[in-house]
């Protein structure tokens, strides 16, 4: 089905690992110039460069997401190149494990400024441009850690607030034609779940506690991505859309 998308420009930070490259590189198939942004230079380089030789248009960028100058300079460069942002993919996190009792206030604060305020910061440089155009698409990737999940009370308060930030954002938008939607997605094999010290023990619960009896794949992510963003989707707003084979803890 043709999505109404091509040629549409595409910000996704995050995007040079894991379900971040998956989706931007999806993007990239659909015929968006997709903005790769990373806080590391050389994966954000490696997707673009791999979305270009696939016939794609994309363009790297490095800045960290949690430094709301960076971030304003990032999308004022964006729009002034490419004139306009139709698509905001809002990715970047990571997960800081630790039971509440040893858990310290750094590995409490890194998650939520990475995964609940950066994503504010991204979204409130980019919403500009998109109400001026009376357009655009932004989809907050949450988790199905949202409800809770061992060890993760930092991470599941930052996806469950990602949830209430979109439903926020899908109120308050709506009338300039722009959506907002979230998609929480269960365990995924990415580079970054098999760096885990305990990702042995993770991927055989999740495959366990999945009806499905597989674990997720990059696909399954940047499909759902594809239906949230598409033109014909303009009458879907505060959503979230859990991807987990039917997994709820």
């Amino acid at each position: 089905m043709e999505l109404g998308i091509k040629g549409h420009v595409a910000l996704i930070t995050g995007g040079g690992r894991g379900l971040g490259a998956g989706m931007a590189t999806a993007l990239g198939a659909e015929g968006c110039t997709v903005v790769v942004w990373d806080r590391d230079r050389e994966p954000a380089e490696a997707v673009a460069d791999a979305i270009r030789a696939d016939g794609g248009s994309a363009t790297a960028v490095v800045a960290d997401v949690c430094d709301p100058a960076a971030v304003n300079t990032v999308v004022a460069d964006v729009t002034e190149r490419f004139r306009t942002v139709h698509i905001l993919v809002n990715c970047a996190g990571f997960s800081r494990d630790a039971p509440i009792a040893q858990m310290t206030d750094q590995q409490w604060q890194e998650v939520i400024d990475v995964c609940l305020t950066a994503p504010f910061y991204v979204t409130r440089a980019v919403v500009p441009t998109m109400m001026k155009q009376g357009y655009g698409r932004i989809v907050n990737i949450s988790s199905r850690a949202r409800t809770g999940d061992r060890n993760k009370v930092n991470y599941a308060a930052a996806k469950a607030g990602i949830v209430g930030f979109t439903e926020a954002l899908a109120l308050e938008l709506g009338k300039d034609g722009i959506t907002a939607n979230a998609i929480a997605p269960g365990y995924v094999e990415t580079e970054r779940a098999r760096s885990i010290t305990y990702a042995a023990e993770l991927k055989a619960r999740a495959l366990e506690l999945t009806p499905t009896a597989r674990l997720g794949e990059l696909a399954d992510i940047s499909d759902a991505l594809c239906y949230l963003v598409a033109r014909q989707s303009g009458y879907i707003t505060g959503e979230v859309l859990t991807v987990a084979g039917g997994r709820w803890r």
